[in-house]
């Protein structure tokens, strides 16, 4: 079945497991996903600073609702120590209803 209730999976990428586990945690607690699934490790390759830079980390995948998107972001950058995180936002096109109904259930925008 088709259901549409505008599910969001929320990208990022820090550079230690436990620095991914307290990230995953923190937005699960505080109701802004109701999933965050951490893979590892990847290997980044990016300019910074006028160079090339390539470095292992670990990729969280947040489950979340765009009515949560905002704040989710806000905690986010408020948690992560890199100077510029990856935080990207796709929408999710398709998906069962009984998922996509149990992520609007655990979080804050629909928990309360």
């Amino acid at each position: 079945m088709f259901v549409t209730l505008a599910a969001l999976t929320v990208l990022t990428t820090t550079d230690s497991a436990a620095k991914a586990e307290e990230l995953a945690r923190g937005a699960v607690e505080a109701r802004l996903a109701a999933c965050a699934q951490i893979s590892a490790p990847v290997t980044s390759v990016y300019h910074w600073q006028n160079a090339i830079e390539t470095s292992e980390e670990w990729q969280i995948l947040f489950k979340t609702t765009e009515a949560c998107y905002e704040a989710l972001e806000s905690h986010l950058l408020a948690h992560h120590d890199y100077d510029t995180p990856e935080i990207i936002a796709t929408p999710v096109v398709r998906g069962s209803a009984a998922y996509l109904e149990w992520i609007a259930a655990q979080t804050t925008a629909t928990a309360q």
